[in-house]
């Protein structure tokens, strides 16, 4: 089967980021399936490369977290037209898998439906447009009801739809109450992530000998909101918790004001390390003991199925969120971590405290971790559901990959 891919910000191991669609096309590959990947690059010509065994379309479509708002609108609106302009190029496919976000992702799997007959599947990363319009980026209540609309559209003429998380299933259940829904969350990669002891040379290269390390990764924008971990690192110098150390390893726009905040809190407990590829990131999660999780403190949110939990978790670390919902009580009925109010740090150090002082308590949790990455959420397994919904010819009967929640 021949499936044409569309992601506008497709990464590779090497590039680092969130590889969930490098995983998952590298799998259909070596299933035997040829893929095709269309994605967009800060070039400023359209490029073709093998990555892998997997066809990609590079088209030249700049992008920066540093755009403004109407910049990125223009540069989503650009990549989907674009897509369609080389359909003539992809009409053979058999199946299209497009993956928000951004929702107009859906424009060019909706236009080869029309075009070319080709049957797609989306996939829902984020809740779009909801997201934009609780945090603001969108008021106008007229706009706000055509966005809607048209992710009703796109729900509806999809083959199939794949959510990432619970809440996400819940959220496209009550537009499209009849249509087959894959709950395929982000996976972990358990072979090239392992649970594994401290490296000396690592701790001396991050500054982190004998500290309780605490490992924020990731982007790092207004949604993060990183001033929740910086008060939490406060309280701990604070608190009497000195041997906690805040490693933050950022990508993203905002990170000067978290810089500026830690000086001028004299937050001797926090040190910034720059983004890390998959192999790299290796080393940071080597002296880290847990991780953590933080997002700005909106309902749409506790939806989010972010990438970094799921290394952590097959990387045998503690996890930490500060949002509630589904990864909040996954964590805390696996007893591999715990939810932390974002806007009290005091009660922070108190849950934090029990693990810096028993590492027999933290060993348990981290092996509990690990288990839970295995047991759910292993690549291989998510791969497989998507390989079954995209071989059914007819309209497929759901499949869950993930189990504990649903």
């Amino acid at each position: 089967m021949h499936i044409l891919y569309i992601h506008q910000y497709f990464k590779t191991p090497e590039e680092g980021g969130a590889i969930r669609s490098y995983y998952l096309a590298k799998g259909l590959v070596e299933a035997g399936h040829k893929v095709t990947m269309v994605t967009s690059h800060n070039e400023l010509t359209y490029k073709k490369m093998l990555v892998d065994g997997i066809y990609v379309h590079y088209l030249p479509v700049p992008y920066s977290q540093d755009f403004s708002k109407w910049k990125r609108i223009q540069a989503f609106l650009w990549f989907a037209w674009y897509a369609c302009l080389k359909a003539p190029l992809f009409k053979h496919a058999d199946r299209v898998y497009a993956t928000s976000t951004p929702l107009t992702v859906g424009l060019a799997a909706l236009y080869y439906r029309w075009r070319y007959r080709i049957p797609y599947l989306f996939e829902v990363r984020d809740l779009w447009p909801e997201a934009p319009v609780q945090k603001g980026v969108f008021r106008n209540r007229w706009l706000i009801k055509y966005l809607r609309n048209w992710e009703k559209r796109i729900y509806r003429q999809a083959r199939a739809l794949v959510a990432l998380s619970p809440d996400i299933e819940r959220h496209i259940r009550r537009i499209v109450p009849r249509k087959s829904i894959y709950l395929i969350p982000n996976m972990s990669d358990c072979q090239f992530f392992r649970k594994s002891e401290r490296n000396i040379y690592h701790e001396v290269q991050f500054g982190v000998k004998d500290k309780f390390v605490v490992t924020y990764f990731g982007a790092i924008g207004q949604v993060n909101r990183l001033d929740y971990l910086l008060d939490a690192a406060e309280a701990c110098q604070h608190k009497g918790l000195s041997g906690v150390h805040v490693l933050v390893v950022w990508q993203g726009i905002v990170l000067p004001r978290p810089k500026k905040l830690t000086i001028k809190r004299k937050l001797d407990n926090v040190s910034f390390i720059d983004h890390q590829n998959k192999y790299g990131l290796l080393s940071v999660l080597n002296v880290t003991d847990a991780a953590y999780l933080s997002f700005a403190d909106r309902p749409v949110l506790q939806s989010n199925s972010p990438n970094k939990f799921f290394d952590a978790l097959a990387s045998g670390k503690m996890c930490i969120t500060n949002t509630s919902g589904w990864v909040a009580q996954l964590v805390e009925d696996n007893h591999c971590g715990f939810y932390a109010h974002p806007k009290q740090p005091e009660k922070f150090v108190t849950q934090l405290a029990p693990f810096v002082t028993d590492r027999s308590l933290l060993e348990d949790y981290q092996s509990n971790a690990r288990s839970l990455a295995e047991r759910e959420f292993a690549k291989e397994k998510q791969i497989e559901v998507l390989r079954s919904a995209l071989e059914e010819s007819n309209q497929p009967t759901p499949v869950k990959a993930y189990t504990l929640l649903v």
